[in-house]
């Protein structure tokens, strides 16, 4: 499972209270980190992850957070979203069992 979030409010001049405790929720979890430039992505156990997610909710709003912004992805085997996936395949049907001819579900 993975879990990318970002924490508000920004500030340009260091690194806030909220976002530490952020890092902190998903480290002390045992998760795999990437911080990127536009916000952080953690991976692991589904149950590992979402107690992570838990937490980091706590944590940020705790230390001043006033806005959370979270994408949690299932991921198969090798570590790809699930619905990354899913719209790859030919295969793919509509929720009535045909051809999803739009692409979207």
């Amino acid at each position: 499972m993975k879990v990318e979030f970002t924490t508000e409010p920004f500030e340009l001049d260091g690194f806030p209270d909220h976002a530490k405790a952020a890092r902190r929720a998903v480290d002390e979890a045992g998760l795999r980190v990437d911080v990127g430039p536009f916000g952080t992505s953690a991976e692991g156990e589904q149950e590992q992850t979402l107690a992570a997610i838990g937490q980091l909710l706590r944590e940020t709003l705790a230390h001043g957070a006033t806005r959370i912004s979270l994408q949690v992805s299932a991921l198969d085997a090798e570590g790809t979203p699930v619905a990354d996936a899913d719209a790859g395949s030919d295969t793919a049907t509509d929720t009535a069992g045909g051809p999803d001819a739009g692409g979207s579900k």
